[in-house]
């Protein structure tokens, strides 16, 4: 289902988006729906990105690190 919304512009940078939508050949209405999709699906891209990331930083990771003597820390 579409709805439609009413926006309210300043005159030069509704002229500027419709010559940018002209020369891409299609409508204020198409371009502005694109950009607004784009958008939305980088929002969700990195949302998810983020999340998977805390998760993996809560998890951790298993360096299999052994400590080794303490003086072997201060041989030189």
């Amino acid at each position: 289902m579409k709805s439609n919304i009413t926006l309210k512009l300043d005159a030069e940078l509704l002229r500027e988006v419709r010559v940018a939508a002209a020369e891409e050949g299609r409508s204020v209405s198409a371009l502005l729906t694109d950009r607004l999709e784009a958008m939305i699906r980088e929002r969700k891209t990195f949302e998810r990105a983020r999340r998977r990331a805390l998760s993996r930083v809560r998890e951790g990771l298993d360096l299999q690190w052994v400590p080794g003597p303490r003086d072997a820390l201060h041989d030189r």
